[in-house]
């Protein structure tokens, strides 16, 4: 038959992590550089959507005023269908104007995410060598 032990876990889990010491800095260094990261990439994200929101504004703007232009009325039939195609060509200018603007902008957000993931992977490698770096020392100290 089985015999049933009462081993706690929790006090020998509590030993043996007092046993190895940890440096917290290099956890608060690694937070600190995520946070940093964060607050990096939120504001290349925030600046575009404002400038998104900007050219969107205009883009809507003209689009009404060129519709408000198209609907005045006319002393010929025939210029109705003159209106309607200036409308059309002007809105398919516009369009492919403001396509470009949103083209740069995403281009722009790619070029400033590249540039901030490099610098991270470089934060998070120094981070890494450092905590490492200490880790053997306190080892090579302990083991003497």
């Amino acid at each position: 038959m089985a015999t049933k032990t009462n081993t706690d876990y929790s006090k020998m889990m509590q030993e043996m992590m007092s046993s190895m010491p940890t440096d917290m800095s290099a956890y608060q260094n690694a937070f600190k550089s995520y946070a940093s990261f964060g607050e990096r990439m939120s504001k290349v994200v925030i600046e575009a959507a404002g400038k998104s929101t900007e050219i969107s504004s205009k883009w809507t703007q003209d689009t009404l005023k060129r519709m408000n232009d198209a609907t005045v009325v006319r002393d010929e039939p025939a210029d109705y269908g003159k209106a309607m195609t200036d409308f059309a060509s002007a809105q398919a200018e516009t369009t492919a104007e403001t396509m470009a603007k949103f083209a740069e902008i995403a281009k722009s957000v790619q070029m400033e995410t590249v540039e901030l993931m490099l610098s991270a992977g470089k934060d998070v490698s120094g981070d890494l060598a450092n905590a490492a770096k200490k880790a053997t020392g306190v080892a090579t100290s302990a083991a003497k």
